[in-house]
């Protein structure tokens, strides 16, 4: 027969509460990698979409560069009107490498985290001053201790 919750010993109520936390933690857990899996499904699905997308934009682009060449041949020398677009893209292509390169020296290199390590490692080696003076009357023993 059954206790009531009144009847029950506080042992017997903290090794319930216990095994329902366990419990409560593995699902928690399952949850998590079920939602896990089911993102990283569906950001892998988005990956593949977004790579399908820019191959073709990239097409385009080389299309759309034979169609500006061609059109522009129609006033100017063919080698000139190719020799416009490739010079056209060549400086686009310096553009965004400056603008690159720029970012990257703006990078600030971690300052808080190394400043919070130096912190950590000041707190966690004291200073030799504050060390108690050994006293040089007694010898250091040793590991057969002697």
């Amino acid at each position: 027969m059954p206790q009531t919750p009144e009847e029950e010993s506080l042992g017997s109520l903290v090794a319930q509460a216990s095994s329902h936390i366990s419990d409560l933690i593995r699902s928690e857990i399952e949850l998590a990698k079920a939602e896990f899996r089911f993102d990283a499904k569906r950001v892998g699905t988005a990956a593949g979409l977004f790579a399908a997308a820019a191959f073709m934009a990239h097409l385009c682009l080389i299309l759309a560069s034979f169609a500006i060449g061609f059109a522009l041949a129609e006033w100017l020398p063919t080698w000139l009107a190719f020799l416009i677009v490739t010079v056209f893209y060549l400086v686009i292509a310096a553009f965004l490498v400056w603008v690159g390169t720029r970012r990257l020296k703006g990078l600030a290199g971690m300052k808080r985290t190394t400043r919070s390590i130096k912190d950590l490692k000041e707190i966690a080696t004291p200073d030799e001053q504050a060390l108690p003076a050994l006293n040089p009357d007694r010898e250091p023993v040793t590991r057969d201790g002697t």
